[in-house]
């Protein structure tokens, strides 16, 4: 295969990215502003949300990205669940404390709506991952190769930051306002949009063939002893990509809570946007370095400056200092997601990659997203800050939440100078 990606690719990896990415950015950091707003302020509520969406996206993409290696296609997957991702995102609109009450008048309304948004973020979730957990991510390491991996990672990883830049710059009025109908309808819509176009855009790679053996055998076959013997280097891979990702999630859940109602600004927004700008250019940059000078070696200087980011954001109380300390946070951020996500799919099995994005999951997803949250949501509830608003009296993120982000972030180290260990003995008998 050639090093270059096409057009064709690169135009289907941006816009399929860029609008998978404003539908992961909603249910990421939207459906909790939206359930502490309107619903619950208890950060159990939030906590439980995260945890169970990823035990749903996990399941799914264990399930479904075996399910596409056994059919030998990606795009239908991709097609369909966009456009029913979308469709599910547009609900959440509807769901309030008086549908809720009007549905269930014996319980609790807050309770009741609050187990609805769970319930529809799991549904949300199965659409979401079969279309780019399971099969996005397994069209994207079908179609590339390990020297143009790290160029391709760093164009995805930015696109995380560049969803959230535009929702924060253009639509985050409309949260503002409480217009939360709204606000979800327009990237429903748009979500289910592109899974129209994609059915035109995305070609399946010729290489891709039906595989016959069963699914459930598929689904066990990557927690078998022999595989993971047999792939130490992916599943240590794995391991560093979990341990940065709970890390991420102790705080990342809390971000814009932590901003409006702690630091107390109100332009989230602009703050957001100058450091989204900012780390995404250092993004873009740093994608020719990591296939330069090898993933390995750029993924502890990467999580060095995200470490750096989050001791600093735990310091800093100003609009500036957030600005400053937040573009060095997800500046190694994306750096170190761009090394990790490129070693991963270096050592993803062929044959197996639509499988093996469930057992990513697990690592990447279920675990960081059920451990993270409860950490976050101990550290807030361990200082216990209150407001009140109309009546309730709401928690208040603190700046702990980045020291214990920061003391999760330094194990992964761990695994990562154990894979380095292992690439030094390969070159030494190599020689």
């Amino acid at each position: 295969m050639k090093n270059g990606l096409g057009a064709r690719k690169w135009l289907s990896l941006l816009l399929i990215g860029l609008f998978g990415q404003f539908a992961w950015t909603i249910e990421n950091m939207y459906f909790n502003v939206f359930l502490y707003k309107t619903i619950s302020s208890d950060p159990g509520y939030i906590a439980a949300m995260v945890g169970w969406s990823a035990a749903a996206a996990t399941v799914t993409t264990l399930v479904m990205g075996a399910v596409s290696d056994r059919v030998g296609k990606r795009k239908v997957f991709i097609a369909v669940g966009y456009i029913l991702w979308g469709l599910s995102t547009a609900a959440f609109g509807y769901i309030t404390r008086e549908n809720a009450g009007r549905l269930f008048p014996g319980a609790s309304a807050a309770a009741a709506a609050a187990t609805m948004v769970v319930v529809l973020d799991c549904v949300m979730t199965f659409f979401g991952s079969t279309a780019n957990d399971a099969a996005f991510n397994a069209w994207v390491t079908d179609g590339t190769t390990a020297e143009n991996r790290g160029r391709a990672e760093s164009v995805l990883a930015i696109l995380p930051l560049i969803s959230m830049l535009i929702i924060f710059g253009a639509f985050d009025g409309l949260t503002q306002q409480g217009r939360w109908r709204e606000f979800f309808n327009i990237f429903g819509l748009a979500v289910s949009g592109v899974g129209v176009i994609a059915l035109f855009l995305v070609k399946d790679e010729p290489g891709l063939r039906p595989r016959k053996e069963s699914n459930f055998r598929n689904l066990l076959y990557g927690l078998r002893p022999a595989v993971i013997r047999e792939n130490q280097d992916l599943y240590l891979s794995l391991c560093a990509f979990c341990l940065f990702s709970v890390a991420v999630q102790v705080f990342f859940p809390f971000l814009i809570i932590y901003i409006q109602y702690f630091l107390g600004i109100r332009d989230y927004a602009i703050v957001l946007g100058v450091v989204l700008i900012l780390a995404s250019l250092v993004s873009v940059v740093s994608g020719r370095w990591i296939d330069r000078v090898g993933k390995l070696r750029f993924a502890l200087p990467a999580a060095a400056v995200m470490l750096l980011g989050l001791v600093g954001m735990f310091f800093v109380r100003s609009q500036l200092g957030v600005m400053i300390a937040g573009t060095v946070m997800m500046s190694g951020y994306m750096m170190l997601t761009a090394a990790l996500s490129a070693n991963i799919r270096d050592w993803t099995p062929e044959g197996k990659v639509g499988h093996f994005q469930g057992i990513r999951m697990i690592f990447q997803v279920l675990l960081p997203m059920i451990i993270g949250p409860w950490i976050g949501a101990a550290v807030i509830r361990s200082n216990a800050q209150t407001y009140e608003e109309l009546g309730q009296v709401k928690t208040v993120p603190t700046p702990g939440i980045y020291l214990a982000a920061a003391a999760v972030l330094l194990l992964t180290a761990i695994p990562v100078l154990l894979l380095k260990k292992r690439e030094k003995e390969r070159e030494k008998q190599q020689v």
